[in-house]
């Protein structure tokens, strides 16, 4: 459960069996947290090691973390006699990290000497493999041209970051976080079998800041963690994912295109940018309404004996409605409805208003709700049809049903030109 509010914690790999190869390398200690990331998402994990990793790693510490096979030998009869053979028809994915320039250039080379890279052999399911090792080792053109090879396959690289390395210098080759590679690894599986392959979707997260002077600003309470979790969740469903956020987002957001901006004109300017090509446009950031209409230069003082001080605003452009109704709009807009009052009524509003395709309402006053919160309880709404009120979720299972109504009414067939009608326009 999680700590907002009672809502089941997401399971984005639920029923997904995770194959985690661990090579000899001295970030092999890492692997443990990457294996227990998947389990805490929902997958099986199984672990395959090298002899060499066994080393730094040691099987029995796996055993103890991990719900499934672990096994560091390829002669031992105790699992199956066929080990590699088993793991890799039963994985849905194989994630090898860390992965050496040696288990790189067997994998590059089909040289099954041990067990991750017997596995390798052995699945048709997708693989990806995260380097870690010396910067001057990674830059070496046999690495590099096996990397290549593994590319020109469709096997993942994710990574190496760089950093501190065992050596003491800084440099390219340090094993990519955790979060990152199990991001990796929900990337992985849906772009072998999401819903929303080949589609490209457009998300918005976080409130905008509108300047007052150089050190105030206008804003509002929103965390961008609904934004952050409509495309982490696009993502696992394989959509090309670009975020325009005012926030800067979590670990693990791994293959999401992300383009940071502050103020509701920035925001303006990257969504029209990038509007071209998308299928769906989800606009979860709270942009501010209005602005200063002027901004100080210098930071405003406040001045002996003042009373008060009144600031002007003035409209920011509604970046939604121009969005669904700019001329021969084919792809999805979603909206939100952050209210305090009257909350089904406010969003029927303004579905009809922007001319949506759909609306997510939520409470924001309500408990375990709205701005911060992990979680979030919601009314869809949609032309010509009834509302539906979602349970108290993690706002990752709210994105997920979001994408699920997205999904379907791409698959329905191409949308028509301009904004679909709503009932009573």
């Amino acid at each position: 459960m999680n700590e907002a509010g009672g809502a089941p914690s997401p399971q984005p790999l639920r029923e997904r069996r995770i194959v985690l190869g661990v090579s000899g390398s001295i970030a092999a200690y890492r692997a443990f947290e990457i294996a227990r990331r998947l389990q805490e998402a929902g997958a099986t994990v199984d672990v395959a090691l090298t002899p060499n990793a066994s080393r730094f790693a040691p099987s029995f510490t796996f055993r103890n973390l991990v719900g499934g096979v672990v096994s560091d030998d390829l002669w031992t009869t105790d699992e199956d006699p066929e080990l590699h053979v088993a793991l890799g028809r039963g994985a849905d994915a194989l994630v090898i990290a860390p992965a050496s320039a040696t288990t790189i250039a067997k994998l590059a080379n089909g040289i099954g000497d041990n067990l991750p890279s017997l596995t390798a052999l052995a699945t048709t399911a997708p693989i990806a493999v995260a380097p870690a090792m010396d910067s001057v080792m990674f830059a070496n053109p046999a690495v590099q041209a096996n990397l290549e090879t593994l590319k020109s396959r469709e096997v993942m690289i994710v990574g190496p970051a760089r950093g501190r390395l065992a050596s003491g210098h800084v440099g390219l080759g340090r094993l990519a976080e955790p979060a990152e590679i199990v991001g990796a690894t929900r990337a992985l599986l849906g772009r072998r079998d999401g819903a929303l392959r080949s589609r490209h979707v457009l998300v918005t997260a976080g409130g905008t800041r509108e300047a007052i002077d150089p050190v105030r600003y206008v804003g509002n309470r929103s965390s961008g963690r609904m934004g952050f979790a409509l495309a982490a969740a696009a993502r696992d469903r394989g959509a090309a994912v670009t975020l325009v956020s005012t926030q800067e987002p979590p670990a693990g957001l791994y293959g999401v295109i992300v383009v940071r901006v502050e103020t509701a004109a920035e925001m303006q300017a990257a969504v029209a940018k990038r509007r071209e090509g998308i299928d769906a446009l989800i606009m979860a950031a709270a942009v501010a309404d209005y602005r200063p209409a002027s901004v100080a230069a210098e930071k405003m003082k406040k001045e002996p004996g003042e009373a008060g001080r009144t600031l002007a605003l003035e409209k920011t452009a509604d970046i939604l409605a121009e969005m669904a109704g700019a001329a021969g709009r084919r792809f999805v807009t979603v909206g939100f409805a952050a209210e305090t009052e009257d909350l089904l009524a406010n969003a029927s509003r303004k579905l009809q208003a922007k001319g949506l395709d759909l609306i997510v309402a939520n409470d924001v006053s309500a408990a375990g709700s709205g701005f911060g919160s992990e979680t979030n309880a919601v009314t869809l709404l949609a032309p010509g049809e009834e509302p539906e009120a979602l349970p108290l979720l993690h706002k990752y299972d709210v994105a997920c049903t979001i994408l699920d109504r997205v999904a379907a009414q791409l698959d329905a067939g191409p949308l028509r030109d301009g904004p679909i009608d709503a009932p009573g326009r």
